[in-house]
Order: C-alpha cells, then sequence, then structure tokens
C-alpha cells in the first residue's frame, strides 16, 4: 500500500500504533506492546519513531449503552481475562452508567499529547476504566485525569472540547483508516511512504519486533 501523508520524513521511518484508550483488547495487549516498544527503543532509536493513531472506536453519544451490549462488552473482558489474564473491575457494569462513546478519551489523548502527557493519558484512562470502574466517557472524568497528570484541568477541559481538538480527531481517524489495519489495536509501520501492516501477537512481543525487522531490512 502505497501512502501519501505530510507527517511521515524520508529519512526515519514510524511505526503507528493505531489503538482506542477504550478498546478492551488495546489494554490485554498493554504489558507486550509495552515490551515491544522498550525493545524498539534499544535497538532502532536512530531509524525508527513510534507514533500513537487514534482509531476512534465509538462516536460521541448521549444515550445509555443497550444492555444486551453491556452483556456483550462484559462478557468480551472475560475473554480477554481468560486468555491474557488482564485484570478488569467489573464493578463499572454495576456503578457506572455506560455509554457506547469513546471519541472523547480519543480526544483527552490528542489534548495531552500537546503536553507531551500522550501515553500517560492513555495508561491513565485505562487505569480508571478497567480497574478502578470510571467511566471515561465523562468529561469530568477525563479532567480529573489530566489535573492528575499535572495539567491544568479547567484549561484541559477548554481544550477538550474544542473544534479544534474535534478537528484533530477526525483527521486523525481518517487517516488512521488509510492504514492497512484490522481493527484495533494495529501496527503499521511506514517507510520511504509505504505502509506495511505488522504481526501482532498479544502475547509474544518478539513476533512484531522479527517483523518489524524484516521490513526495515529491505526498504
Amino acid at each position: 500500500m502505497t501512502i501519501k501523508m505530510t507527517e511521515v520524513t524520508m529519512a526515519k521511518a514510524t511505526l503507528y500504533y493505531v489503538h482506542d484508550p477504550m478498546c478492551s483488547w488495546c489494554w490485554g495487549y498493554r504489558p507486550t506492546w509495552d515490551m515491544l516498544q522498550q525493545q524498539l527503543q534499544r535497538e532502532f532509536a536512530e531509524q525508527l519513531d513510534v507514533t500513537y493513531l487514534v482509531g476512534g472506536l465509538a462516536p460521541d453519544s448521549a444515550e445509555p449503552m443497550p444492555e444486551s451490549m453491556q452483556q456483550m462488552l462484559e462478557q468480551t473482558w472475560r475473554n480477554i481475562n481468560e486468555k491474557l489474564s488482564t485484570e478488569f473491575n467489573h464493578d463499572f457494569w454495576r456503578n457506572s452508567k455506560p455509554r457506547r462513546s469513546t471519541y472523547p478519551a480519543c480526544r483527552a489523548t490528542l489534548v495531552a499529547r500537546q503536553y507531551g502527557q500522550e501515553q500517560a493519558m492513555v495508561n491513565a484512562i485505562q487505569h480508571a476504566y478497567y480497574l478502578h470502574a470510571q467511566n471515561p466517557s465523562d468529561v469530568e472524568v477525563l479532567s480529573t485525569l489530566a489535573g492528575s497528570l499535572a495539567i491544568n484541568a479547567e484549561q484541559f477541559k477548554l481544550q477538550l472540547l474544542s473544534e479544534q481538538t474535534e478537528q484533530q480527531l477526525q483527521k486523525e481517524i481518517h487517516f488512521a483508516r488509510q492504514l492497512p489495519i484490522q481493527g484495533f489495536p494495529s501496527l503499521v509501520l511506514v517507510a520511504n511512504n509505504h505502509a506495511y501492516p505488522i504481526k501482532l501477537d498479544y502475547q509474544q512481543w518478539q513476533t512484531s519486533l522479527a517483523d518489524i525487522k524484516a521490513v526495515l531490512a529491505k526498504v
């Protein structure tokens, strides 16, 4: 796949991590992804940039999540726990008012990116959602998380709700959907304006590393 984009420089390849902060499989992949990033930093810091892209799992909605969807998603959590031993706090489904809306959390990561806190915000959202049964679809929850990262909560809220951030989100979602992804999470390596899908293994970071090395060796 050939792709035109101003974000990519010719001198350095870019590994895109396409995700959603409220994607449960992204949470399951988190330990392996952390290990892969550490290894890439050790081996390819001069050759490869790692860039997060929010893909936008579920648009804005003020409607309560249907009971059937709640049951389906809670079962997904159980499946991930069974396969990956990922921890989930199921109190979320009993104590929160779930909405099928992940765009607010996506916007929060974009705002945090401006403060150099993107990965920290993703981590905060995931912990709040999956471990502490808080709802990152809510602006107040996201603002509190920003404050915990030493970002001014009121300023953060203004940015979160701004038209500029909405335009940035739509642009990023559009860009992510040009890439050869298979849902979230996905890894895509872009070099010389060509996009290469990278194998993603939820338990073995070495699988993706080998694929990345193979691509870099031929570009």
